[in-house]
């Protein structure tokens, strides 16, 4: 096996795609530390693919009711899915920075320190007794207090208090989100000093990541330089490493990169191509502007033995699905056959039956 498609194949282990060794939603969030969890449907079927056995959505709903995991701002800034126990050091880690990045936002919607500490009060005071509200409750709420929620002000508010480590995403209602007090959610989430945390972000990223570079780390973790080298100089000595083209590759070593036939249906923003600031182990840049075009997209993609080949989009309908593949070249008769049977499992876990075109 040469080297490029070495890491491919050990990637398809490494983040549980080709071989899942998790039954439920919690342990393999705790697994990858943090799953981008922007896109709702696309992150329930980002942990469902990675999952043993037959994984429903109704098995992702049921995660975040019984609180094994919720969606929280935290890396780059973005949605992520965290397990209860990891987020409080996750957030001390990367809430600093994320905060000093957004001081020019807030001045331009005047929001200040004052203005926080009075958001923060009333969104606390809301949610007390173990409830769970909606962000236009929320905004009502902070609308009584005479807190302004006028354009993009309740998004940095609610971000301010997740950052802050005050709230956190809750279960939905209907199909609507809501919020709780991250105490009630996450009562026994651990603190760790801070060398100790950079340590426990580098092991979870090149253990359910790698093989992956310091730059790889760097993007996906959102940590100054200095940081994310001092995360992964903690923890170098328990990985293996491998220079290819230049570039040093850190990886578990006990993971074993094997040959998949299977094809994988992976959702937008996959943590198999989001993870990576340079992703041409697994993706042809002459392909990039099919699922990058720009705007901060990462599209859909069709996987095949660890190389992305193509993307597909589903169309809901009361009767089923149907999943459109469009191949980026003529696909062989094994390849198409491959990417209908994984069209299927995404049926499977919607639970509805799939009408596979293109």
């Amino acid at each position: 096996m040469s080297k490029i498609p070495e890491i491919a194949a050990r990637r398809l282990l490494s983040q549980q795609i080709a071989r899942p060794a998790f039954a439920t939603p919690g342990e393999l969030v705790s697994w990858m530390g943090a799953v981008q969890a922007q896109d709702y449907l696309a992150c329930q079927w980002a942990v469902g693919l990675r999952l043993s056995g037959a994984a429903t959505d109704a098995d992702f709903e049921r995660a975040i009711a019984d609180r094994s995991m919720f969606r929280i701002h935290a890396l780059r800034g973005t949605w992520q899915l965290i397990a209860p126990a990891d987020v409080r050091w996750m957030l001390e880690l990367v809430a600093s920075r994320l905060l000093a990045g957004n001081a020019t936002r807030y001045r331009q919607l005047e929001l200040d320190a004052a203005t926080f500490r009075s958001s923060n009060a009333a969104i606390a005071k809301a949610l007390q007794g173990g409830k769970s509200l909606t962000r236009g409750e929320l905004a009502s709420a902070l609308e009584k207090t005479s807190i302004s929620t006028a354009g993009q002000r309740m998004a940095h508010l609610l971000q301010r208090a997740e950052l802050e480590g005050l709230i956190c995403g809750a279960a939905r209602r209907g199909k609507q989100f809501t919020y709780a007090l991250l105490d009630d959610w996450a009562p026994d989430s651990h603190k760790l000093k801070r060398n100790e945390a950079l340590a426990e972000l580098a092991r979870r990223y090149f253990r359910s990541r790698g093989p992956a570079t310091l730059d790889d780390f760097k993007w996906w973790s959102g940590l100054a330089p200095a940081e994310a080298r001092a995360g992964l100089e903690a923890v170098e000595s328990s990985l293996a490493s491998q220079i290819i083209d230049g570039r040093t590759f850190w990886f578990d070593e006990k993971t074993k990169p094997v040959q998949s036939s299977k094809a994988f249906l992976l959702p937008a923003f996959d943590e198999y191509l989001v993870a990576y600031r340079n992703r041409d182990a697994v993706l042809d840049p002459k392909y990039v502007k099919r699922l990058n075009a720009g705007g901060g997209m990462l599209g859909t993609c069709i996987v095949l033995e660890g190389r992305v080949i193509g993307t597909w989009k589903r169309t809901l309908a009361r009767a089923g699905v149907a999943i459109e593949l469009d191949f980026f070249e003529t696909p062989t008769k094994r390849a198409q056959q491959a990417a209908a049977a994984a069209a299927r499992r995404y049926g499977a876990f919607l639970g509805l039956e799939i009408r596979v075109t293109g």
